[in-house]
């Protein structure tokens, strides 16, 4: 509980910080917490994840720390003698905080040594931090519109080869950071929305996994076959993650495209669309294997009252696109 309430308070010294140098102090309290969190005691795995963790951040908080050193005043904001250079030596050590392709190599693999509790909290509050800090220097659009080139295609192409879930959903982790650069880059309350629902759909579909301790593909034949409501909910869990319109995780990519054509990014929305539709294929293929086989299913199972109230949670996040843009019309 301890290290969690550190690891929280970490995040927020960052994003809260008035200077590079508290900032900085923010990413390392939060590496330092999150590190206890992770270890685990019954096996092995975890301790590597973790090794693996803490080496590529303490690399990248080391080079943030070296280029605002020689680039900027350490106790502001401003930068003191334009570095281009430096800040993208600065921008590229936030991007491999945040995991985005081509530094993604470490994410796939710390994901899949650790239990789905830690990979909920690597897949969104992990994110938050480097995301917010990315946001204050977003001038190099280049720079910034290759990476988010290379994370579609990456999160796109790999993901279609994997037979674990958790680097599935690294995978699609990494398809979704490019859409959260693509958002900073227009409107930065954009990528607020599209944040909060990514994590409310991946929240909803790492419950699934937890709850019947599925982590492979194979796994998803016997465990989802004997409840018909979990399996609806998870298929469509994994259509509103893909971004299929009448779902919830279709709002924010909407958005995101809306604001892209309205300022002329019209090569770098249809790229993010079609690796997109790559990672909507690989999500299909795996609601598909829960959908062929039909063993012992009941219609509907006697619920305990913590099942229906997570049901009644999940019903009301997918169809949140209707809730959103009838509040958008009242407004």
């Amino acid at each position: 509980m301890l290290f969690f309430n550190t690891m929280m308070f970490g995040t927020l010294v960052s994003i809260s910080a008035y200077s590079w140098f508290a900032m900085w102090m923010g990413l390392e309290i939060n590496l330092l917490s999150i590190i206890p969190l992770f270890k685990s005691h019954k096996n092995s795995y975890p301790a590597e994840a973790t090794l693996k963790y803490f080496i590529t951040q303490s690399l990248a908080s080391t080079i943030i720390l070296f280029s605002i050193i020689f680039s900027m005043n350490l106790l502001e904001f401003i930068p003191q003698n334009f570095n281009y250079f430096m800040m993208m030596i600065l921008n590229s050590a936030l991007l491999m905080k945040l995991g985005a392709a081509p530094f993604h190599s470490w994410f796939p693999e710390v994901a899949e040594g650790l239990n789905w509790f830690n990979n909920l909290i690597l897949m969104t509050w992990q994110k938050l931090a480097p995301s917010v800090l990315i946001m204050y220097n977003m001038n190099m659009m280049l720079f910034f519109t290759l990476i988010i080139i290379i994370s579609s295609i990456i999160g796109g192409i790999y993901g279609i080869n994997q037979v674990s879930l958790r680097k599935i959903l690294a995978y699609s982790s990494i398809n979704h950071i490019a859409w959260m650069l693509a958002s900073m880059l227009n409107n930065k309350m954009i990528w607020m929305i599209y944040f909060i629902i990514y994590s409310l759909i991946t929240l909803n579909i790492i419950l699934i996994f937890y709850f019947f301790n599925i982590f492979y593909i194979n796994q998803l034949f016997n465990s989802l076959n004997s409840n018909k409501m979990f399996k609806m909910l998870f298929i469509l869990n994994f259509f509103s993650l893909g971004g299929l319109p009448p779902f919830l995780g279709f709002m924010p990519k909407w958005l995101v495209i809306n604001f892209l054509i309205n300022n002329n990014f019209y090569m770098l929305s249809m790229i993010l669309v079609i690796f997109t539709l790559l990672t909507l294929f690989f999500y299909i293929r795996m609601t598909f294997s829960t959908l062929m086989f039909k063993m012992n299913e009941s219609v509907i199972k006697t619920m305990k009252i913590n099942n229906f109230s997570w049901i009644f949670i999940n019903i009301v996040i997918l169809k949140g696109l209707f809730i959103c843009t009838l509040i958008f019309n009242l407004l």
